[in-house]
């Protein structure tokens, strides 16, 4: 199972940009699957973005502001989140999935303010 650590999260203002990492333990060249999902209070976690090579996907809640790229060279995933909204306040998780199996990292809180 691959260990993912998320980082970049913090408050911002509406209007403002982030962009979140996922650091791999392992490659993420052989991974099937890569993406983000968010949980804000009281919903349950639901879908970003991801990339299933070659194809990225998007949620139309995001699509034209956010965009989720990857380093192989570095074992990392990004999530440049631009004209943040209030409603993008959640805590974002990465996930890879590799063989069938998925990881999760721990989370990290995006905190946007209007």
């Amino acid at each position: 199972q691959v260990q993912l650590v998320e980082s970049g999260g913090g408050l911002v203002q509406a209007g403002g940009s982030l962009r979140l990492s996922c650091a791999a333990s392992g490659s993420l060249f052989s991974a099937d699957a890569m993406g983000w999902y968010r949980q804000a209070p009281g919903k349950q976690r639901e879908f970003v973005a991801n990339i299933i090579r070659p194809i990225t996907n998007y949620d139309d809640s995001v699509r034209g502001r956010f965009t989720i790229s990857r380093d192989y060279a570095k074992n990392t995933m990004y999530l440049q989140m631009n004209s943040l909204k209030p409603e993008d306040t959640a805590v974002y998780y990465c996930k890879v999935r590799n063989r069938g199996v998925d990881s999760w990292g721990q989370g990290t809180q995006v905190t946007v303010s209007s």
